[in-house]
């Protein structure tokens, strides 16, 4: 045995942490003790400490069984009305809410009343154990569905109420609650199983001893499929030779009144020899009627239920579709029903079974017989459709007819009939076999009445001619059934194309969008070409509440919220036409990638018609692309705020660091001033005095622009202050920047070269101006006493720039590339002297914000620094016509 099939198996058999544990107790009959047996071991629980609580058991009114039920916590049940009718249900939600240890449900197969939140009672145990809450139930072996059929035969009696074998199968306890079939009538003749006149009558329905003893070995058999499963996962996980899995079963269905019997004995079939299963069905193109889909979809949402895998092929031959589809899943057993006889399979190669027998190599075929009951109607088209193809035969065996009489002068009598099989064949591409078939018997009597002598008559006198028109006739339905044929594949390779196209067309616009609006817009646009069918697409809105993203607003009752509520919860389907909450008109299906559910779709049928299998498959593929490009577009916004959110962190590290050098310079300037002038007062002249007060005014302006930048960069780092872009013409960030250092500037000649045509900038306004006051601050400062300074902005390609270029001292070429690093500073330049203000690498993160760059060059005629601020140039607002 590998090591990892004995992985698998110790994985498989580790405790659950998150998730509780069954145990169920399986009886032959009602009245086996199932509850009594339920009841002891909860009482031996409660002993050992475990909160146990009630949440539906039905006594019967047995008073060994109600004074068992005394000792033990209950949850009240939940009751609803319907049609007069006051139900009590298990108050699945108390249950969630009080979460105990374990509890108790009792008939795991019942089925809730209408508007419950789930059809049947074992969905409501599955989201207790799925909430990690152990459950005790029980059952009986007529409510399994792979055995509705063999109870039917034992008993007569159509069980109604039943559960998917694979329930039972992921029960982590089993136990088999027997009692003798003698022992169990005797029990109903003292009325300690029903009140004596319904014992009286369920032992002439029911309760007979061969009906008990049948359903007792079946128990056994259920208990002892168990026991063996338990066995080989024991064995798996010491290593030793464990059944393996060999190959695969393939039941091939139709849509015939055996798909659903023969579902059901693939099932029991595939338990018995541990086979994985798949239903196949293979659509040739042949057209079935309303009746015959609808027991297909039944067929296969049975085999889903019982834990098979359903499969939709198209071809034109089925038996070798089966053959081919085996041998790519590596099957050896293919199951089948036995096919009608007709004599059309007799003539044409024998039915389904018989082709499987003879073109099969290595596989078991088997074949389950017919149940003896008619077999369906066959789809009649509709009486114009019908009319019209007929008529179409008749037609084209005029035509022909005209045409072979007037060539008849030139052309043999044999080549003659090439005409009469010309207009076969165009009525069978053009229409079905049946009116093909029409006109070839048409084709053959006119072919006989008009050229075979003696002529006008359907008297054969050659012994020749009688061959000749038996071969015609021969060749004539051999030509139409081929060709009715190949338009039937035809067909079948159009739905897959178009099938396929819609895949691609979808894949190929959700491509192309970039956020999650687009892939919604997108999305929608592609599936309201299906004009029978609304849809919506859901998202939470953050408090718990539901947001429609698609255009039209919607309005959903409570039973629609509460499945897409549920759906959402689960990641499970859920609404109309499933299992769970399906009074409302719509379907919910989630959008889901590993992290969770990114969205919900709803898709409502405005006929009120259930979406047939086939559709609901085709929309549940269509939505695998749509999550893809939901979870492509949330990973893309996450990146563009995790890139943002790094900017505007390193743009606030830099403003606080800053802090420690770049506003200590303006407060020790004014905390002298303000000491001379204390110390000395009077003492100092006026004019001094004003200078030191002016000094100090210049500072505290300083110092102001400092911490009103500390405290915006401050809460935009953490959210709070976000990037307020607006349109702004770059000569007004000019113009505010020189005003604000009108003071600074003063003492320099200052060149501004601003063209009037810039195009606007899509930019924080505060921040570029600031960028660019501290860009010319810094070049102020580093500038000789009346020296030059040049302003000057322009646009180039798909940029607009700010450059500021003194007559300092300048930055050595080597240094360029490190004084936008913080706390760097050079031995000349722009980082010697009296400091860097806020320093450029602040200017570098509020430009880097907004996308852009910042370049260093030599300054006014080769000498000091030229620093440019760049800035991606968006595309130009729309202006309003002036009137």
């Amino acid at each position: 045995m590998s090591d990892s099939g004995r992985a698998d198996a110790l994985l498989a058999n580790l405790p659950r942490h998150d998730r509780g544990r069954l145990k169920v107790f399986l009886g032959a009959a009602p009245g086996v003790g199932k509850t009594y047996a339920m009841l002891q071991a909860a009482h031996a629980r409660l002993r050992q400490g475990t909160e146990v609580v009630a949440g539906v058991v039905e006594t019967h009114g047995r008073a060994e069984t109600e004074a068992l039920l005394n000792g033990l916590a209950q949850q009240p049940l939940v009751r609803s009305e319907y049609r007069g009718v006051m139900l009590e249900e298990m108050d699945l939600d108390g249950l969630l809410a009080a979460h105990p240890s374990l509890v108790l449900v009792d008939e795991l197969a019942h089925s809730n009343a209408p508007g419950s939140r789930h059809a049947k009672r074992w969905q409501d145990i599955q989201e207790l154990l799925a909430a990690g809450i152990d459950v005790y139930t029980t059952v009986n072996v007529q409510h399994l569905e792979s055995l509705n059929d063999q109870v039917r035969g034992i008993t007569g009696v159509q069980v109604r109420e039943t559960l998917p074998d694979w329930v039972l199968q992921e029960a982590d306890e089993l136990l088999l609650i027997d009692l003798p079939p003698r022992e169990l009538l005797e029990r109903l003749r003292e009325g300690k199983v029903y009140v004596p006149e319904q014992a009286r009558a369920a032992i002439d329905a029911f309760f007979t001893q061969t009906n008990l003893t049948a359903l007792r070995e079946l128990a056994m058999q259920t208990a002892a499929a168990q026991v063996d499963n338990d066995l080989a996962q024991g064995y798996r996980q010491l290593g030793q030779s464990a059944p393996a899995v060999r190959g695969r079963l393939l039941v091939g269905v139709d849509g015939d009144l055996q798909a659903e019997r023969l579902v059901r004995h693939a099932s029991r079939v595939a338990q018995r020899r541990h086979l994985p299963w798949s239903v196949v069905h293979v659509d040739n193109g042949d057209a079935q009627d309303e009746s015959s889909r609808q027991r297909l979809q039944s067929a296969q949402q049975l085999a889903e239920r019982l834990g098979g895998e359903v499969v939709s092929l198209r071809a034109g031959e089925v038996a070798k579709t089966l053959i081919q589809h085996a041998a790519q899943r590596r099957a050896t057993l293919v199951l089948v029903g036995q096919s009608r006889r007709r004599l059309r399979r007799r003539l044409f190669g024998g039915g389904l079974a018989s082709r499987l027998l003879r073109d099969a190599r290595g596989l078991e075929i088997n074949v389950l017989d017919s149940d003896e009951t008619p077999a369906p109607a066959r789809l009649r088209p509709s009486t114009a459709q019908s009319g019209f193809d007929y008529a179409l035969a008749l037609v084209a065996t005029a035509t022909a007819s005209a045409l072979a009489w007037g060539v008849s002068g030139w052309l043999a009598l044999p080549n003659i009939s090439l005409v009469f099989l010309m207009a076969v064949l165009l009525v069978a591409v053009r229409s079905s076999l049946g009116p093909a078939l029409a006109c070839a018997a048409l084709s053959f009597l006119a072919y006989d009445f008009l050229f075979i002598p003696p002529n006008f008559s359907l008297t054969i006198q050659r012994e020749e001619d009688v061959l000749t028109l038996v071969f015609f006739l021969l060749m004539a339905a051999l030509t139409g059934n081929l060709a009715a044929r190949q338009r039937r594949q035809l067909q079948a390779l159009r739905d897959t194309q178009q099938e396929t196209g819609e895949l691609l067309d979808l894949s190929r616009k959700l491509t192309a969008a970039t956020d999650r609006q687009a892939v919604i817009s997108a999305a929608v646009l592609h599936l309201n070409s299906e004009d029978d069918l609304q849809l919506c697409l859901l998202n939470r809105d953050g408090q718990h509440g539901w947001n429609v993203e698609t255009a039209e607003p919607l309005t959903f009752t409570e039973a629609e919220r509460a499945a897409a509520d549920w759906s959402w919860q689960h990641d499970q389907p859920a609404g109309a036409g499933t299992a769970t909450l399906p009074s409302g008109r719509w379907w919910w299906w989630p959008l889901s990638t590993e992290g969770g559910p990114l969205g919900l779709l709803g898709i409502c049928p405005k006929d009120g018609k259930p979406l047939s299998g086939q559709r609901r498959r085709l929309l549940a593929a269509l939505s695998q692309p749509l999550a893809q490009a939901l979870a492509r577009a949330q990973l893309a916004q996450d990146l563009e705020a995790a890139r943002l959110h790094g900017e505007t962190e390193q743009l606030r590290s830099a403003l606080l660091a800053s802090v420690s050098h770049d506003l200590r310079t303006p407060l020790t300037s004014m905390r002298g001033s303000i000491d001379s002038l204390l110390a000395l007062g009077e003492a100092i002249p006026l004019e001094d005095r004003r200078e030191l007060l002016e000094g100090t005014r210049d500072e505290a302006e300083r110092l102001d622009r400092y911490i009103q930048n500390l405290l915006d960069m401050t809460r935009l780092g953490h959210g709070a202050l976000k990037l307020a872009r607006d349109w702004v013409s770059p000569a007004d960030i000019v113009a505010s920047a020189l005003h604000r250092l009108r003071a600074v500037l003063a003492p320099l000649a200052v060149g501004i070269e601003v063209p009037a045509d810039l195009p606007l900038l899509h930019v924080h306004a505060a921040l570029i101006e600031q960028a660019l006051v501290n860009v010319l601050e810094n070049a102020a400062r580093f500038s000789p006493a009346h020296g030059r300074l040049l302003l000057t902005a322009g646009a180039k390609e798909d940029e607009v720039f700010f450059a500021v270029a003194d007559e300092g001292p300048g930055i050595p070429e080597p240094e360029r590339e490190k004084i936008f690093d913080m706390f760097y500073t050079a031995a000349r330049g722009d980082r010697g002297g009296q400091g860097t203000g806020l320093g450029l690498a602040i200017c570098q993160g509020m430009v880097g914000a907004h996308g852009g760059r910042i370049s260093v060059a030599d300054g006014l005629d080769g000498r000091g620094t030229c620093i440019t601020l760049h800035l991606p140039l968006q595309a130009q607002p729309g202006m309003d016509d002036e009137a």
